[in-house]
């Protein structure tokens, strides 16, 4: 690894165009070691360009990036030995089994015999493929093809690992088991560049997140912090019937309360979340006001995106990422 710092990715200022397509318009982001960030954005938001250019699979047009501490341009074969990378399909040979798809890999970073032997076997064990390990790829599940995927990326133990999209076409428990799979990586001290337009998965996984859109940064933080962005806890009750909701907007009225007609539902902000619904039934309990529902929202990071862009990160950006980028 090369000279100390506190971050094992360095972005400043990245720019990536394709002819007259202007795919990233200077990326700036730092991800510090042993931390999982997410780069969260909407298909086509430049997400898999930035993967592309902090591997070494495109140069960008302008602006530096360093991964553990190495020049992507200048020093590319140092962070390739530093580095795994999982895209957004399993890149596994389907005639080879599940074991041997590990040595090949492991052949490809000149790793001896015998460690290679090791790797496989530990690799094979830490993503229960154990049984499957003798068999041909191309029997096993979506979700399994991902699993040896990943593993393939971090047969030689490397530091900083890129995942694309890492549980793009999975069934929810699949997801579920690549999470699990991804926050123990991390919890050993490996460093963690995931991209997604899953909110939950951003929102479970990361210790950070930056919002990009149309190729640009429009927000950073940790989660927490980019939902406290958006607002506070709201409180929605839901008034059985007709005659008591008026007095019930007016005994819950505060400069943070809205009302919907339509719906019969007085929302008040809070903060105390819990505590707050206690309080406000025994108000409405004590005013013999009878409700219907009451439920606690709290803000999401779909909420955060909405409020950034005003729509959701499910919908396809302006910006198209061409194939190759």
């Amino acid at each position: 690894m090369a000279e100390s710092s506190k971050y094992a990715v360095e972005a400043v200022g990245i720019k990536k165009s394709f002819g007259k397509l202007d795919v990233l318009q200077g990326i700036s982001f730092n991800v510090e070691r042993g931390r999982i960030l997410a780069l969260l954005g909407p298909n086509g938001a430049g997400k898999t360009t930035t993967v592309k250019i902090l591997s070494t699979l495109l140069n960008p047009d302008s602006g530096r990036a360093r991964v553990s501490g190495y020049d992507v341009a200048k020093q590319p074969q140092k962070v390739r030995s530093s580095i795994g990378l999982t895209g957004q399909f399993a890149a596994v040979d389907e005639y080879l089994t599940g074991a041997e798809n590990l040595q090949l890999m492991g052949r490809l970073y000149r790793m001896s015999h015998a460690e290679t032997a090791r790797r496989t076997k530990e690799l094979l064990e830490k993503f229960d493929l154990v049984e499957a390990g003798n068999r041909p790829t191309r029997t096993y599940s979506g979700g399994m093809k991902r699993r040896i995927d990943l593993a393939m990326s971090l047969i030689a133990s490397p530091p900083v690992i890129f995942l694309d999209e890492p549980t793009t076409g999975l069934d929810p428990r699949s997801r579920l088991t690549m999470w699990e799979i991804i926050k123990q990586l991390a919890q050993s001290g490996t460093t963690i560049l995931l991209t997604t337009q899953y909110m939950e998965e951003a929102d479970y996984l990361a210790d950070s997140i930056v919002v990009i859109d149309n190729g640009q940064v429009i927000a950073e933080g940790t989660p927490s912090s980019l939902k406290a962005k958006v607002g506070s806890e709201h409180l929605e009750v839901t008034i059985t019937r007709k005659k008591d909701y008026e007095k019930a907007k007016s005994l819950l009225a505060g400069k943070d309360t809205k009302s919907y007609d339509d719906r019969q539902v007085v929302s008040v902000a809070t903060k105390n979340g819990v505590k707050s619904i206690t309080e406000v039934l025994s108000r409405l309990e004590e005013a013999k006001i009878s409700v219907e529902s009451v439920s606690l929202h709290r803000p999401t990071l779909d909420d955060v995106f909405l409020n950034l862009t005003g729509r959701k990160a499910a919908e396809n950006g302006q910006t198209k990422e061409p194939a190759n980028g």
